[in-house]
């Protein structure tokens, strides 16, 4: 058994269960979490990614466009350090780290211990948008509810394009599919029709764009994108 989400696993590596005792706490902890943030106003967004796609110089970007307009906030999750917290706060955002210690996702508990710690340093309650940066994994992260409105997979130009057939709960689950880098295409095997398409098939709702945090190639429709969900368009 998976020590860290409860997956049940067989010799060949396959997950065949989760335990539903597990999920099932945390979905009412996520049902808490999301009517808690309705009544201020708040929109939950939940970034699930791997490890360096590039969620945090979004992050990072998106405040330096939006950080005058709309109340921010950010909740952080890693294995260990505050590195990403630390570059997020430079941006005089309030943020909270959740260091997990060794868990590959964040849950709703957690995410409710965050909520409260991130509400002490408000001056007045509620904000436009709360960013919940996930633990880098497209397995875990994508089984648990964390009380999010919307949910983002990310997936970074050098990771290839096959990723959506290899990781399919996570695209399944998302509400938008986002591809990050998109300034080193030139330099990758990456064709992000392809990508679209695999992701389409799996889940013929999702929402696409594609966009470079460095070089803001795309960034309009994003910003664009978060206006439209707070209603600030």
């Amino acid at each position: 058994m998976c020590e860290t989400c409860g997956c049940s696993m067989s010799q060949t590596g396959k997950i065949v269960e989760v335990h539903q005792t597990i999920l099932s706490a945390n979905n009412r902890q996520a049902r808490s979490n999301r009517e808690h943030l309705a009544k201020l106003g708040t929109i939950a967004i939940n970034m699930i990614s791997s490890p360096g796609s590039g969620k945090t110089t979004l992050l990072e970007r998106t405040i330096d466009e939006l950080g005058n307009e709309l109340r921010i906030g950010v909740i952080e999750g890693d294995i260990e350090t505050d590195r990403d917290a630390e570059r997020i706060r430079e941006k005089g955002i309030p943020v909270v780290q959740i260091t997990t210690g060794g868990a590959c996702h964040l849950d709703a508990h957690l995410v409710h211990k965050g909520i409260r710690a991130l509400e002490a340093q408000l001056a007045r309650p509620g904000l436009d948008l709360l960013f919940i940066e996930n633990v880098g994994n497209l397995v875990c992260p994508a089984a648990f509810d964390l009380g999010e409105n919307i949910r983002i997979i990310l997936l970074s130009v050098p990771e290839g394009s096959d990723k959506p057939l290899k990781y399919p709960k996570a695209f399944i689950s998302a509400n938008l599919f986002l591809i990050t880098k998109t300034d080193l295409l030139e330099y990758f095997d990456f064709s992000i029709e392809e990508a679209f398409g695999y992701a389409a098939k799996l889940n013929p709702a999702i929402e696409t764009m594609a966009l470079s945090s460095k070089t803001g190639q795309g960034f309009e429709n994003w910003l664009s994108y978060l206006k439209a969900l707070t209603g600030k368009l």
